[in-house]
């Protein structure tokens, strides 16, 4: 039994033996009592000696240099005391410096921008950066400390595995849970959705997980990075929901068309059925009306397409006007009742009374890859829709004229039978100078039909109540110029195109859109202009009241020569006078 030592014995010897010995210094001498001093509370010296460690081992000897002294006092069966002492500065030097090296270590992960978190090899987090507390919710005073998973909860919402488990511990049924994983020598890289993170909304997050090793080689933990990558995740989605989807109607592109026809090369959807659509007139649409009505009329074409198919069909705009539809293991019965719902659909939308109706021609091939491959369909349905297409495509252009002529219509009762009023001027003036009847005829097409391309221009500036802007006047003046295509599509009339185009030119070559002058400008538009010129002055405008009879005579006076032909509008005005007495009679 090892005998009880005599703790003021050992203090004595220690302080007025070996002290002076070791240190000369009589400071640090006066320390070492101290320190025994403070060392008669406890029974057992040992006991003091490794309590009161920190304040006795730091001693400094004369030479300035830093001693680390341990004393170690035995008492021996003669009743004698062994006191051993041992220098322990290089190793306590050492262990201070690791102790530091850990600290800046720690210190340098909380501050890290990533969120990141260490765990020991028994996984007990021993580090929890501020980034990770911010992105968890969860503080590092709440986790440090714990192991069995609870790093997992903050992101998965319970206890599991995750990629820090991975790399110490080679946890492979923790990697089909990762969306993507990668390694590089120790290191494991991965991308997740975390359900749990913030409050539930749930994230995605890349991570990176590495061991950590002692100066043996031997794991002593790991750590973990976690970055939100939602944005980066979102925005690669909409990349890549572009680059295969069209842009103006959500339909998947031609490149994705493509692409499941070449999967479908294989014979494993056979049979299989194509479907191509092209939308009648579009290019018409986009001449006249402008290309925002145009894309318009395409992406209603696309809904009613689309509303034909489930959503797992594959329903692609493949061209400006041309749509197309991949039926795997569809005989010809299934695409035939397919077609009839395209049909049916269009129908739907037309009877619901939009402005420009739907016109579309369609195709369809169904085969298998024993008889011919699935490029060859591809051109057997787009063949069969061209031949439909020509059947259809002077009916669909004489309904797409007649939309636009009643469009006109409903403008013109907003002015109140501007073109009935302007049919029977244009009449009486062509009377008087002599104008046989059968181009009188043409001429009251051209009193109805001479700003058909109005339709083409915004009802903003078409009624706008004060003076239009430099860039809203050019607008307006493309209305001849629409107008001249209009009619060229409609053979009723093709044969005013013309003269719609040059019903705004002036006498003087000052009009548009040509330049013409004086008898350059057919004689059926310089009959028009005086009348309708007249009319729009009499009558009320959006941006003025009408003229008096009187003031509207003498504004044709002061434009002949310049605006309008001076011997028709002496003949106008002879007219209207002669209109006026028979009024008054």
């Amino acid at each position: 039994m090892k005998p009880n030592l005599d703790v003021e014995k050992v203090e004595h010897l220690i302080c007025r033996g070996l002290c002076p010995i070791l240190f000369k210094n009589k400071e640090r001498s006066i320390k070492v009592m101290e320190f025994a001093g403070n060392s008669r509370k406890h029974n057992k010296l040992e006991e003091a000696l490794a309590k009161e460690r920190q304040k006795f081992e730091k001693l400094i000897a004369e030479a300035g240099k830093e001693k680390i002294i341990r004393f170690i006092p035995l008492k021996l069966q003669t009743g004698e005391y062994l006191v051993t002492c041992e220098d322990i500065t290089q190793s306590w030097l050492a262990e201070q410096k690791l102790r530091a090296a850990n600290r800046h270590l720690l210190d340098i992960i909380d501050f890290l921008p990533d969120a990141t978190f260490v765990v020991d090899r028994s996984g007990i987090v021993i580090a929890w950066n501020k980034a990770m507390e911010e992105m968890s919710g969860i503080s590092k005073d709440d986790i440090i400390g714990k192991g069995d998973y609870a790093y997992a909860v903050p992101f998965y919402g319970v206890r599991r595995p995750v990629l820090i488990d991975m790399v110490m511990h080679g946890d492979l049924e923790t990697e089909p849970g990762y969306e993507f994983v990668e390694r590089k020598e120790n290191t494991i890289y991965a991308e997740v959705f975390a359900p749990a993170l913030f409050k539930g909304e749930g994230a995605n997050i890349w991570c990176k997980a590495s061991p950590l090793y002692d100066s043996e080689g031997k794991i002593t933990g790991a750590i973990e990075s976690v970055r939100d990558i939602t944005e980066r995740k979102r925005a690669e989605g909409q990349l890549k929901y572009l680059s295969l989807h069209d842009n103006l109607t959500g339909l998947y592109n031609r490149t994705f068309f493509e692409e499941e026809m070449q999967r479908a090369a294989d014979g494993r959807f056979d049979p299989v059925g194509i479907i191509v659509c092209d939308l009648d007139g579009l290019k018409f649409i986009n001449d006249t009306l402008g290309h925002d009505t145009g894309d318009s009329l395409l992406l209603a074409s696309a809904n009613v397409i689309k509303s034909a198919f489930r959503k797992s069909d594959i329903v692609a705009r493949i061209g400006g006007d041309e749509f197309a539809v991949l039926l795997n293991q569809s005989g010809e019965k299934t695409v035939e009742e397919a077609c009839d719902r395209i049909k049916a659909a269009i129908d739907k939308y037309n009877l619901a009374g939009h402005e420009i109706p739907l016109n579309i021609s369609m195709g369809f091939a169904v085969g298998s890859v024993e008889t011919a491959s699935v490029s060859d369909l591809f051109k057997e349905a787009d063949n069969n829709m061209y031949r439909e297409k020509l059947h259809r495509s002077h009916s669909a252009r004489s309904a797409l004229v007649q939309t636009l002529m009643k469009a006109l219509e409903a403008r013109d009762f907003i002015t109140e039978g501007h073109a009935l009023r302007l049919q029977d001027y244009v009449t009486a003036l062509a009377r008087a100078i002599g104008m046989p009847k059968r181009n009188v005829s043409d001429l009251n097409l051209l009193a109805k039909f001479h700003d058909i391309g109005k339709v083409g221009v915004r009802d903003s500036i078409l009624f706008k109540p004060g003076p239009l802007t430099t860039e809203e006047a050019g607008e307006m003046q493309r209305h001849s110029e629409i107008g001249h295509r209009i009619a060229q599509s409609a053979p009723d009339l093709a044969p005013i195109a013309d003269w719609i185009l040059k019903h705004h030119e002036w006498w003087d070559g000052s009009g548009y859109p040509l330049g013409l002058k004086e008898e350059e400008i057919p004689l059926e538009c310089r009959i028009l202009a005086i009348a309708d010129a007249y009319d729009a002055m009499t009558n009320d405008r959006p941006y003025r009241k009408a003229m008096p009879h009187e003031t509207a005579v003498g504004e044709l006076e002061k434009s002949a020569g310049v605006q309008f032909d001076p011997e028709l509008v002496r003949s106008f005005l002879k007219f209207l006078e002669n209109n006026q007495s028979g009024k008054n009679m």
